[in-house]
């Protein structure tokens, strides 16, 4: 009755006198009344639905970057350390003590306190960090708060993103156990101070309810317990009915018949909504802890734990983010409540109304890190399988978030340059935009260190790095050359029939085909007669590597592709040689990465998780050939550009143009870091310009960035190249090609 007298007000109530029931609401009563037991009945099956099948923690997965490490010998970046620390909220060191959340970074000596945080793994506790280094910034001792030696030290992964799985909350399953007695405090204070008392309803305080209601003339006061809300959250629509308080009432008490109080309360902290964050809903207190204030749940003190409770009235309107002063208003309200209660002495409110609200610095986002999240989760999808990838709370991906900022950065600004130089390139048709894609490799590990699918993902979610297929061009004369230079199989032991300092004709050059006549050219129409397989590759000579793919067979070619890590169709037609089959730069620079690798094929990764796979497909020799011809390109031939956008490391790198200049392509690498970038336009109107042209800046911009003008910066810098064994350096005739003076 209760009930139904506060579902009379909810509804429909004058506050000049109280409300008559109606025939149809009394009916309404006496069939619910008769049906109770049937409600009970049905109560209970949808609790065993939802609780006992473990569903209460399934929401968004959370996918974090690869996070930031320390090992003795490293040489971590400074400003790479500090802009990482200020981003996850870290604040540097005031005076001579230091807490959890702050760092120092001095000269010779830095010191970092690590919050707490939730990985893939569990919970990583929270500890200090001492490292100390010698003159040139090399770390030579690492040790704990208690001079405990450490092999290496982790810092807190940025949050990357979310795995929604057709649902848009996102949740950090906790233990009540880990939330601290000032959130349970407040919470049972403002909530339900008789959770422990009643059975799942409380008559009183929903009579309570109802005379306050009738006297403001308006719903002011809810009557509802905590077990009550939980199960309005779990079970039921939002939308007031009696019915649905009905129900309310019965699954509140199955609820309670079949579960511990501390189990509903612990239910009830995971699943209660906090606010949103962008359009992802958050709910439970471990994700609003982590959002709001970017620490572990266990680790909030009062104020923060006033502030969480103060929330769950109207998280839109308290939003501490975009209404601090009514959002620290509403806290206030919350700890002179629990003063009022008994709950806290006098000093314990005073103390905690003065506290600031302590949010976190905002972060600035990786809004192209969209595309790898989507492409990581149809790779958990199909290795997990649909009914097991909502448990898996959080990944630790492969994705560096420095380089995906810089990857974003190069996309972004080489495109803004094409647009604002030529004006062609900025009339899409039928108002598509100009595009590019961009990825990053460890070419030993096959980990993805950085991914840009296109240059706005909230207009377009096509991944051209891993869904679009194009013609390369002329960077895929590099696989080419590996089928001419290489073995006629791995550790067959024979001999290559061609090397770099083989004679190839440039003179026009006609085959016929089945589907006719094809004859190939140079990109500027000239011929330079006999010329080296070097010069060929490093000058992207259409016709001599025409004659070269006839010369070794297009199916040697495919075959070849295929151990490089080419999965894409590739028909064996004379035309291959010159890139006409259609691929995606993910497999571009993985087949580049073989060459980087000098032989061993990695199988792309996108989480930490598990080992690396991979094996070798050729002899560090054979590579090395190609290697040697793509550095001469970079210094002498169509990669020159490189140079003069201010990189000088050493690296091996090729373009690409397609036929009508409707595809842009470079793609290059360093012994620890393979890049491939694409520019063009989804319908394939032409660009009118080459790779080298529309393609090479973004990646120096990108290697820049991520290596330093040297190449030696940071975790992805190398000192170069290292010659293998088993090459022999000779002096060459260069009009034939043979030993010098035989």
């Amino acid at each position: 009755v209760s009930q139904f007298m506060v579902g009379c007000v909810t509804m429909r109530f004058s506050p000049r006198r109280l409300p008559r029931p109606s025939g149809r609401q009394i009916r309404w009563m006496l069939v619910i009344l008769a049906f109770l037991p049937f409600l009970f009945v049905g109560g209970e099956a949808v609790v065993r639905a939802r609780l006992d099948s473990d569903q209460l923690g399934a929401g968004a997965t959370r996918v974090y970057a690869r996070p930031l490490g320390f090992r003795s010998g490293q040489q971590p970046d400074r400003g790479r350390v500090r802009a990482h620390l200020e981003r996850m909220g870290y604040r540097r060191a005031r005076g001579e003590t230091m807490g959890i959340g702050e760092y120092y970074l001095g000269s010779r000596g830095w010191i970092v306190g690590r919050r707490s945080f939730r990985g893939a793994e569990g919970k990583v506790p929270a500890g200090f960090a001492l490292l100390r280094m010698d003159r040139r910034g090399r770390i030579i001792d690492l040790e704990d708060e208690n001079g405990k030696p450490l092999d290496s030290f982790f810092l807190e992964p940025e949050l990357l993103g979310r795995i929604s799985w057709r649902t848009a909350e996102d949740r950090l399953p906790v233990s009540l156990s880990d939330v601290p007695p000032s959130l349970v405090d407040a919470l049972l204070t403002v909530e339900d101070q008789k959770f422990f008392e009643h059975n799942g309803l409380d008559i009183r305080r929903i009579g309570a309810a109802f005379v306050a209601n009738v006297q403001a003339g308006r719903v002011v006061q809810g009557g509802s317990t905590l077990t009550q809300q939980l199960a309005k959250n779990l079970f039921l629509s939002p939308r007031r009915s009696l019915v649905r308080k009905v129900r309310e009432a019965t699954i509140s008490l199955v609820l309670e018949s079949r579960y511990s109080k501390e189990e509903i309360l612990q239910a009830y902290l995971n699943t209660i909504y906090l606010g949103q964050d962008g359009a992802v809903a958050i709910h439970g207190v471990g994700r609003a802890a982590e959002y709001f204030f970017g620490r572990d749940v266990s680790e909030l003190g009062l104020p923060e734990s006033a502030l969480l409770v103060a929330l769950i009235r109207a998280p839109s309107l308290y939003s501490p983010f975009r209404h601090p002063d009514t959002a620290l208003e509403r806290r206030n309200l919350v700890l002179r409540l629990m003063g009022k209660a008994g709950v806290l002495t006098e000093a314990e409110v005073e103390g905690a109304v003065a506290s600031p609200l302590g949010l976190r610095e905002p972060s600035s986002p990786i809004r192209s890190a969209r595309y790898f999240i989507d492409h990581l989760a149809e790779e958990l999808e199909t290795a997990v399988g649909e009914e097991v990838t909502p448990r898996s709370r959080a990944v630790v991906s492969t994705l560096d978030a420095d380089l995906q900022r810089a990857a974003e950065a190069a996309v972004n600004q080489g495109l803004a340059r094409l647009e604002n130089r030529f004006d062609w390139l900025a009339q899409g048709e039928n108002g598509a935009p100009l595009q590019a894609a961009l990825v990053a490799m460890d070419p030993w590990t096959g980990e993805i260190l950085a991914m840009v699918g296109g240059r706005e993902y909230g207009k377009s979610q096509f991944n051209r790095v891993t869904q679009a297929r194009r013609q390369p061009g002329s960077a895929f004369k590099p696989i080419v050359a590996m089928a001419a230079l290489s073995r006629s199989g791995a550790g067959s032991g024979s001999e290559p029939a061609f090397t770099l300092a083989s004679i190839l004709d440039d003179e026009p050059y006609r085959f016929d085909t089945p589907a006719g006549s094809w004859q190939p050219v140079n990109y500027d129409r000239d011929y330079r007669g006999a010329v080296t397989l070097r010069d060929a590759l490093e000058r992207s000579l259409n016709v001599p590597f025409a004659r070269l793919g006839m010369a070794v067979g297009p199916e040697r070619v495919v075959a070849v592709a295929r151990r490089m890590g080419i999965r894409s169709d590739l028909p064996a037609y004379p035309s291959l040689a010159l890139g006409a089959a259609e691929v995606s730069p993910l497999e571009l620079a993985r087949a580049f990465g073989v060459l980087a690798t000098g032989g061993f094929r990695a199988e792309p990764k996108t989480t930490l998780s598990g080992p690396a796979r991979g094996e070798w497909v050729f002899d560090p020799a054979e590579t090395y050939l190609v290697t040697s011809a793509l550095r001469g390109a970079v210094e002498r031939g169509t990669g020159q550009g490189i140079r003069s956008a201010g990189f000088l490391g050493d690296v091996a790198a090729k373009s690409g143009t397609t036929n009508d200049f409707r595809d842009g392509w470079f793609v290059g690498y360093t012994p620890s870091l393979v890049v491939g970038v694409w520019v063009g336009f989804d319908h394939g109107k032409p660009l009118e310009l080459p790779g080298a042209g529309v393609a090479l800046p973004i990646f120096a911009d990108f290697l820049r960035a991520a290596t330093g003008e040297s190449g030696r910066k940071g975790p992805w810098g190398s000192p170069g190249f290292s010659y293998p064994s088993g090459l022999e350096i000779i002096d060459v005739e260069p009009r034939t090609g043979l030993r010098a003076g035989w």
